[in-house]
C-alpha cells in the first residue's frame, strides 16, 4: 500500500485533501466527497463514462471485489502507477477524480414530512 505519507505528499497540490482508514483501505476525501481509495495496496481514482477511456487506455480496469458470491465492479480504475513519479500530472488526474466524485454525488434525501390521514380514515 502506498504509504500515508506518500499520499499526503501526492495529493497535497489537490488542496482540502483528507485521508481516512476504512475497510483495510484507505478512503481519499475532498469536501466531503471519496474520490480516491486505496484497496490491497493499489491506488484507484474515482471515474465515469467520460474518464473511464484514460484508463482504459494505460491497460487499467475498474476495481472489482467478491461479494455474495459474485464480482462487483466499482466506480474506481486503476491508477498509473507512472503518475507517482509526475507530481503535475497525479494532481491533474486526482483533480478529474474529484470532479467526477462531485457530478456523480448523490442529491442528500430530505425528510419528508409524514403524511396525514383524512380525517374520515383517522376517525376509523
Amino acid at each position: 500500500m502506498p504509504a500515508t505519507d506518500l499520499l499526503e505528499e501526492l495529493f497535497e497540490p489537490v488542496e482540502g485533501v483528507s485521508l481516512r482508514r476504512m475497510f483495510g483501505g484507505i478512503g481519499v476525501f475532498k469536501a466531503g466527497l471519496m474520490f480516491a481509495l486505496v484497496a490491497d495496496d493499489v491506488l484507484y481514482f474515482k471515474a465515469d463514462h467520460t474518464t473511464s477511456p484514460q484508463f482504459e487506455a494505460e491497460g487499467f480496469g475498474p476495481w472489482v471485489y467478491e461479494g455474495r458470491g459474485k464480482s462487483v465492479a466499482m466506480p474506481y480504475w486503476q491508477a498509473p502507477e507512472r503518475l507517482f513519479d509526475e507530481p503535475d500530472e497525479f494532481a491533474t488526474w486526482a483533480r478529474a477524480a474529484f470532479a467526477v466524485a462531485e457530478r456523480t454525488k448523490k442529491p442528500k434525501d430530505k425528510a419528508k414530512p409524514a403524511k396525514k390521514k383524512p380525517a374520515a380514515a383517522a376517525a376509523e
